[in-house]
């Protein structure tokens, strides 16, 4: 019924935001006199700032069509290089790389939001090396006959990426992946695997919830997980590919994230209102970009979900040494030569200052040397990945311990 609801919503509102449109542009027309005195520039710009949040989104693009390195513009490809049910890889390279350039595995986040969430962090990186992304799935468009989907089929998936790139590959892991990502690379390096990273970056990551709890920690421990399973988990209607299959609903998860933050987004809207009033359409045009990649939400599979709130949020399972892939511990002492990275913002309440720390301390059988840790100053979760902050004083950090690991693991072999 939670899903069915949601739809009747939607299409309600769909209808509701097309008239909006409509008439904003309407009251907008430079032919009539309406539009330049009185209210009619208000009532324009009102209806335009509902038109937006009210209007269903799709799964944005990418589109990062160049880059520009040492005052040199180059096209940007994208393609699919290895297709799974429940996600892609995507490359992204341009002809300016050089043949040696580092291949670097971005795992995006699967947590409510497409991979594009990350376009930044893309276009930012595709400049110095060849990027590989994990395209994730929208849950409720995977058809059942495609199985499930849980922790255990994650670690399998991202040791899958990792194999058909290759020995020396860099991982990028942001935010809720960082978990599986520090998984996988144990398990890779318990089995001496080939292929396993050359370097892991996590930033804000939730390896250990213990450390400075933020709102999103406080909500996950709030309630017991048979709680989330009656309250929070939704049957895919019949209306799309995924029917039957049960979900936790990307609008759910979007919700969650706008309650947290009521107050700010009631105000970046109010801002995006004033700016269309004043006719400044550059920056009411941000917002909108903004709010358009931010409201683009998928679902994840209910398995996923359930275990993570258990295991990451609740059981804490990793940094206890009691987190299990395929029936066998997974032992983070094991990690011995894949440098690992920590990065965190100053600002960032959804993972605490120390959460993402804590895998360096955890990787007891790693040498210092090849562990390092950064905080950002002044900056937000999403600051940490996208932004002026993150183009120009963390990305540099990140291409620095790429450039200072560049060989592949001690043992590994080509």
């Amino acid at each position: 019924m939670l899903y069915n609801a949601y739809e009747l919503q939607r299409t309600m509102l769909s209808g509701a935001a097309a008239w909006a449109s409509i008439g904003a542009e309407v009251l907008s027309n430079p032919a009539l006199p309406v539009g330049y005195f009185g209210f009619g520039p208000v009532v324009a710009s009102a209806l335009d700032v509902f038109a937006h949040a009210a209007t269903p989104r799709g799964k944005p693009t990418f589109d990062i069509q160049e880059v520009t390195v040492d005052e040199s513009t180059w096209g940007v490809t994208e393609s699919i290089v290895l297709h799974r049910p429940f996600g892609n890889l995507l490359r992204f390279e341009h002809e300016g790389l050089p043949e040696n350039a580092p291949n670097l595995l971005i795992v995006a986040p699967m947590s409510g939001h497409y991979a594009t969430l990350l376009r930044g962090t893309v276009a930012r990186m595709v400049e110095s090396s060849r990027v590989y992304v994990t395209d994730w799935a929208d849950a409720k468009m995977v058809p059942v006959e495609a199985g499930s989907f849980d922790l255990d089929d994650y670690i399998d998936y991202l040791i899958g990426f990792l194999e058909h790139i290759g020995p020396g590959t860099h991982v990028l892991a942001v935010c809720q992946p960082s978990v599986p990502a520090l998984a996988a690379t144990a398990v890779m390096s318990a089995d001496d695997h080939a292929c396993r990273p050359a370097t892991l970056t996590m930033m804000g990551g939730p390896i250990d919830t213990r450390e400075a709890p933020t709102s999103v920690n406080d909500v996950a421990m709030q309630q017991p997980l048979a709680w989330f399973e009656n309250n929070v988990i939704a049957t895919v209607p019949l209306s799309y590919p995924g029917t039957g299959r049960r979900v936790y609903p990307g609008f759910l998860q979007l919700a969650g994230f706008l309650s947290m933050n009521l107050g700010s987004h009631l105000m970046s809207h109010w801002a995006m209102f004033k700016h269309l009033v004043a006719g400044d359409g550059e920056s009411a045009a941000a917002s909108k970009a903004f709010y358009d990649e931010y409201r683009s939400v998928c679902d994840l599979t209910a398995e996923f979900y359930l275990q993570t709130v258990e295991h990451v949020f609740q059981k804490h399972s990793l940094p206890k040494g009691e987190f299990v892939h395929r029936g066998k511990r997974i032992d983070l002492t094991a990690i011995n030569d894949t440098a690992l990275l920590a990065i965190e913002g100053e600002k960032d309440d959804i993972s605490g200052i120390g959460q993402t720390r804590a895998a360096l301390h955890l990787a007891t059988g790693l040498p210092e040397a090849r562990k390092k840790y950064y905080l950002a100053q002044d900056v937000g979760h999403y600051g940490i990945f996208n932004g002026s902050k993150w183009r120009n004083r963390i990305a540099p950090v990140l291409e620095e311990w790429i450039e200072t690991h560049r060989t592949a693991p001690l043992g590994a072999h080509s």
